[in-house]
Protein backbone atom coordinates (compact mmCIF):
# COMPACT_ATOMS: atom_id res chain seq x y z
CA UNK A 1 0.00 0.00 0.00
CA UNK A 2 1.30 3.47 -0.89
CA UNK A 3 2.49 5.49 2.11
CA UNK A 4 4.28 8.36 0.36
CA UNK A 5 4.63 9.85 -3.12
CA UNK A 6 6.33 13.00 -4.49
CA UNK A 7 4.46 16.20 -3.71
CA UNK A 8 3.84 17.07 -7.37
CA UNK A 9 2.21 13.68 -7.96
CA UNK A 10 -0.02 14.16 -4.93
CA UNK A 11 -0.97 17.65 -6.07
CA UNK A 12 -1.82 16.37 -9.54
CA UNK A 13 -3.82 13.52 -8.05
CA UNK A 14 -5.86 15.79 -5.81
CA UNK A 15 -6.40 18.43 -8.47
CA UNK A 16 -8.44 15.80 -10.31
CA UNK A 17 -9.96 14.30 -7.17
CA UNK A 18 -10.93 17.23 -4.97
CA UNK A 19 -12.03 16.86 -1.32
CA UNK A 20 -15.08 14.63 -1.38
CA UNK A 21 -15.95 14.22 2.30
CA UNK A 22 -16.79 16.58 5.14
CA UNK A 23 -16.29 15.88 8.86
CA UNK A 24 -19.85 15.76 10.16
CA UNK A 25 -19.45 14.56 13.75
CA UNK A 26 -16.39 14.05 15.96
CA UNK A 27 -16.05 12.27 19.29
CA UNK A 28 -13.15 11.06 21.42
CA UNK A 29 -13.82 7.58 22.82
CA UNK A 30 -10.60 8.03 24.81
CA UNK A 31 -7.76 10.56 24.55
CA UNK A 32 -6.18 8.25 21.96
CA UNK A 33 -9.26 7.07 20.09
CA UNK A 34 -10.97 9.59 17.81
CA UNK A 35 -14.11 8.71 15.88
CA UNK A 36 -15.09 10.86 12.91
CA UNK A 37 -18.26 10.61 10.85
CA UNK A 38 -17.70 11.89 7.33
CA UNK A 39 -20.36 12.67 4.77
CA UNK A 40 -19.87 12.56 1.02
CA UNK A 41 -20.66 10.66 -2.17
CA UNK A 42 -20.09 6.95 -1.50
CA UNK A 43 -22.20 5.67 -4.38
CA UNK A 44 -19.25 4.34 -6.38
CA UNK A 45 -17.33 2.92 -3.43
CA UNK A 46 -17.11 -0.84 -2.90
CA UNK A 47 -16.85 -1.59 0.81
CA UNK A 48 -15.62 -4.90 2.21
CA UNK A 49 -14.67 -5.69 5.81
CA UNK A 50 -10.97 -4.96 6.16
CA UNK A 51 -10.69 -2.76 3.07
CA UNK A 52 -8.91 0.54 3.67
CA UNK A 53 -9.48 4.09 2.44
CA UNK A 54 -6.45 6.27 1.73
CA UNK A 55 -6.29 9.73 3.32
CA UNK A 56 -3.61 12.29 2.45
CA UNK A 57 -2.07 13.36 5.77
CA UNK A 58 0.67 15.70 4.47
CA UNK A 59 2.05 16.99 1.19
CA UNK A 60 3.73 13.66 0.51
CA UNK A 61 2.36 11.16 3.04
CA UNK A 62 -0.71 8.93 2.87
CA UNK A 63 -2.24 6.58 5.42
CA UNK A 64 -4.75 3.77 5.26
CA UNK A 65 -7.85 3.67 7.46
CA UNK A 66 -10.72 1.17 7.48
CA UNK A 67 -14.35 2.14 7.80
CA UNK A 68 -16.09 1.15 11.03
CA UNK A 69 -19.50 1.83 9.50
CA UNK A 70 -20.92 3.15 6.25
CA UNK A 71 -24.29 3.97 4.74
CA UNK A 72 -24.18 4.57 1.00
CA UNK A 73 -27.69 6.00 0.77
CA UNK A 74 -26.96 8.64 3.41
CA UNK A 75 -23.38 9.12 2.24
CA UNK A 76 -21.99 8.44 5.70
CA UNK A 77 -18.73 6.76 6.69
CA UNK A 78 -17.38 6.38 10.23
CA UNK A 79 -13.65 5.92 10.78
CA UNK A 80 -12.03 5.20 14.15
CA UNK A 81 -8.53 6.64 14.42
CA UNK A 82 -5.74 5.79 16.87
CA UNK A 83 -4.09 9.06 17.87
CA UNK A 84 -0.68 8.29 19.34
CA UNK A 85 2.92 9.47 19.27
CA UNK A 86 4.24 12.05 16.85
CA UNK A 87 3.45 10.27 13.60
CA UNK A 88 2.38 12.48 10.71
CA UNK A 89 -0.89 10.56 10.38
CA UNK A 90 -1.79 10.99 14.04
CA UNK A 91 -0.86 14.66 13.99
CA UNK A 92 -3.00 15.35 10.96
CA UNK A 93 -6.06 13.39 12.12
CA UNK A 94 -5.88 15.08 15.52
CA UNK A 95 -6.28 18.48 13.82
CA UNK A 96 -9.45 17.58 11.90
CA UNK A 97 -12.49 19.43 13.22
CA UNK A 98 -16.17 19.46 12.34
CA UNK A 99 -16.74 21.00 8.91
CA UNK A 100 -13.27 20.23 7.55
CA UNK A 101 -13.19 18.74 4.06
CA UNK A 102 -10.74 16.05 2.96
CA UNK A 103 -10.29 13.56 0.15
CA UNK A 104 -11.04 9.93 1.00
CA UNK A 105 -10.15 7.35 -1.65
CA UNK A 106 -12.37 4.40 -2.58
CA UNK A 107 -11.57 1.42 -0.32
CA UNK A 108 -9.43 -1.48 -1.47
CA UNK A 109 -7.45 -4.28 0.10
CA UNK A 110 -7.73 -7.86 1.28
CA UNK A 111 -11.04 -9.58 2.04
CA UNK A 112 -10.87 -10.92 5.57
CA UNK A 113 -14.45 -12.07 6.20
CA UNK A 114 -15.71 -15.47 5.03
CA UNK A 115 -19.43 -15.86 5.81
CA UNK A 116 -19.15 -19.62 5.38
CA UNK A 117 -16.87 -20.04 8.40
CA UNK A 118 -19.12 -20.59 11.40
CA UNK A 119 -16.56 -19.68 14.06
CA UNK A 120 -14.65 -16.42 13.77
CA UNK A 121 -11.78 -15.21 15.94
CA UNK A 122 -10.40 -11.69 15.55
CA UNK A 123 -7.25 -10.33 17.20
CA UNK A 124 -5.81 -6.82 17.12
CA UNK A 125 -4.91 -3.61 18.93
CA UNK A 126 -6.21 -0.03 18.75
CA UNK A 127 -5.70 0.01 14.98
CA UNK A 128 -8.13 -2.91 14.75
CA UNK A 129 -11.09 -1.19 16.40
CA UNK A 130 -12.63 0.06 13.17
CA UNK A 131 -12.41 -3.34 11.52
CA UNK A 132 -13.82 -5.01 14.64
CA UNK A 133 -16.75 -2.58 14.63
CA UNK A 134 -17.48 -3.34 10.98
CA UNK A 135 -17.23 -7.09 11.66
CA UNK A 136 -19.72 -7.20 14.53
CA UNK A 137 -23.02 -6.67 12.65
CA UNK A 138 -22.15 -9.42 10.16
CA UNK A 139 -21.06 -11.83 12.87
CA UNK A 140 -24.37 -11.35 14.67
CA UNK A 141 -26.59 -11.28 11.59
CA UNK A 142 -25.10 -14.50 10.22
CA UNK A 143 -25.17 -16.25 13.61
CA UNK A 144 -21.45 -16.82 13.90
CA UNK A 145 -19.78 -17.97 17.09
CA UNK A 146 -17.14 -15.31 17.60
CA UNK A 147 -14.49 -13.93 19.91
CA UNK A 148 -12.39 -10.77 19.91
CA UNK A 149 -9.00 -10.55 21.61
CA UNK A 150 -7.52 -7.05 21.95
CA UNK A 151 -4.17 -5.84 23.28
CA UNK A 152 -4.71 -2.24 24.36
CA UNK A 153 -2.95 0.53 26.24
CA UNK A 154 -4.30 1.10 29.74
CA UNK A 155 -6.09 4.32 28.87
CA UNK A 156 -7.96 2.47 26.12
CA UNK A 157 -9.05 -0.58 28.11
CA UNK A 158 -12.70 0.54 28.16
CA UNK A 159 -13.07 1.61 24.52
CA UNK A 160 -14.29 -1.81 23.35
CA UNK A 161 -17.26 -1.55 25.70
CA UNK A 162 -17.89 2.08 24.78
CA UNK A 163 -17.92 1.14 21.09
CA UNK A 164 -20.53 -1.55 21.75
CA UNK A 165 -18.35 -4.53 20.87
CA UNK A 166 -19.29 -7.95 22.25
CA UNK A 167 -17.59 -11.21 23.20
CA UNK A 168 -14.24 -9.53 23.72
CA UNK A 169 -11.29 -10.00 26.04
CA UNK A 170 -8.92 -7.09 26.61
CA UNK A 171 -5.26 -7.72 27.45
CA UNK A 172 -2.73 -5.07 28.50
CA UNK A 173 -0.27 -4.05 25.80
CA UNK A 174 2.82 -5.26 27.65
CA UNK A 175 4.52 -7.45 25.07
CA UNK A 176 2.73 -10.66 26.05
CA UNK A 177 1.59 -11.33 22.50
CA UNK A 178 5.23 -11.56 21.46
CA UNK A 179 5.81 -14.42 23.88
CA UNK A 180 4.97 -17.81 22.33
CA UNK A 181 4.87 -19.61 25.67
CA UNK A 182 2.43 -17.06 27.11
CA UNK A 183 0.18 -17.25 24.04
CA UNK A 184 0.11 -21.04 24.28
CA UNK A 185 -1.49 -20.72 27.72
CA UNK A 186 -4.41 -18.58 26.56
CA UNK A 187 -7.90 -20.01 27.13
CA UNK A 188 -8.28 -20.27 23.36
CA UNK A 189 -5.88 -23.21 23.35
CA UNK A 190 -7.37 -25.01 26.36
CA UNK A 191 -10.23 -26.48 24.34
CA UNK A 192 -10.63 -28.07 20.92
CA UNK A 193 -13.76 -25.99 20.31
CA UNK A 194 -11.92 -23.37 18.22
CA UNK A 195 -9.52 -25.69 16.41
CA UNK A 196 -11.15 -25.24 12.99
CA UNK A 197 -12.21 -21.60 13.41
CA UNK A 198 -11.26 -18.83 11.03
CA UNK A 199 -8.61 -16.53 12.52
CA UNK A 200 -8.07 -12.88 11.57
CA UNK A 201 -4.97 -11.26 13.06
CA UNK A 202 -4.41 -7.55 12.42
CA UNK A 203 -2.47 -4.68 13.98
CA UNK A 204 1.11 -4.75 15.23
CA UNK A 205 3.31 -6.85 12.95
CA UNK A 206 5.35 -8.50 15.71
CA UNK A 207 2.26 -9.50 17.71
CA UNK A 208 0.53 -10.78 14.59
CA UNK A 209 3.54 -12.87 13.52
CA UNK A 210 4.01 -14.44 16.94
CA UNK A 211 0.32 -15.22 17.39
CA UNK A 212 0.17 -16.71 13.89
CA UNK A 213 3.08 -19.03 14.62
CA UNK A 214 1.37 -20.42 17.73
CA UNK A 215 -1.94 -20.81 15.90
CA UNK A 216 -0.28 -22.75 13.08
CA UNK A 217 1.14 -25.18 15.64
CA UNK A 218 -2.18 -25.72 17.37
CA UNK A 219 -5.11 -24.99 15.03
CA UNK A 220 -6.22 -26.23 11.62
CA UNK A 221 -8.47 -23.31 10.62
CA UNK A 222 -7.55 -20.67 8.05
CA UNK A 223 -5.42 -17.79 9.33
CA UNK A 224 -5.60 -14.36 7.70
CA UNK A 225 -3.07 -11.72 8.73
CA UNK A 226 -2.68 -8.02 8.02
CA UNK A 227 0.09 -6.00 9.64
CA UNK A 228 -0.95 -2.37 10.14
CA UNK A 229 2.17 -1.00 11.81
CA UNK A 230 5.64 -1.90 13.02
CA UNK A 231 7.89 -0.04 15.45
CA UNK A 232 10.45 2.02 13.58
CA UNK A 233 8.77 1.63 10.21
CA UNK A 234 6.89 4.60 8.78
CA UNK A 235 3.72 4.29 6.74
CA UNK A 236 3.29 0.52 6.80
Amino acid sequence: MISSIPKWVGDLFESALRPNAKALEISYISPQIKKIRFQGDLSKMNFEIGYANVIRVSETEYRNYSAAYYNKEKGIIDIIFHIHGNGVGSQYIDTIKTGDEIYISPPRGKKIYDPNVKQQFIFGDETCLGVASSFLPYLKKNNHQFQFYFELDGENKNVTELLGLENFTVFPKNGSFRNEKWINNLPLFKTSEWKTAGFVLIGNVKSVQTFRKVLKNNMSGKIITQGYWLEGKKGL
